[in-house]
């Protein structure tokens, strides 16, 4: 039985947010689940810090967590079933460390057809599939 569904999303990406949303959603109301949004930025490198503002960080977090809140808020779910997490770090690493440490039953997420990038640098949608310790449905 699901319980729990780990949606990464990719705010810059809304179509592909939608689809996987979609997805989880259904899932959710069938097996009362709760879905957890999580959308993973990479740390900005040291070597620009000097070049912007101080409180810049700060400042996109406010608008990332608003961004997600917003997703949040059109699912047709309970609010008691619905969380978000905004999480700094490399990508597929950080999504398996947060399905782990939610306890995630189930990992949905879209992905991008495979391109010749793909091919040579790899996707995290591939890497989480791998690596994740609970199933993974990936949307396209």
């Amino acid at each position: 039985m699901l319980t729990r569904i780990l949606v990464p999303i990719d705010l810059a990406e809304p179509q592909m947010t939608k689809l996987a949303i979609d997805y989880a959603e259904t899932l959710a109301k069938a097996f009362h689940s709760e879905i957890r949004l999580v959308n993973v930025q990479s740390l900005t490198p040291i070597k620009f810090l000097d070049y912007l503002p101080q409180d810049f960080d700060e400042n996109i977090k406010r608008g990332l967590e608003g961004e997600l809140a917003s997703v949040a808020a059109h699912l047709s779910l309970p609010p008691t079933h619905v969380t978000t997490a905004l999480l700094f770090g490399p990508i597929y690493q950080t999504i398996i460390e947060e399905a782990e440490r939610w306890k995630s039953d189930l990992i949905v997420l879209c992905s991008h057809r495979p391109g010749m990038d793909r091919f040579l640098i790899g996707s995290n949608a591939n890497a989480v599939t791998r690596h994740a310790t609970c199933p993974v449905l990936i949307v396209r």
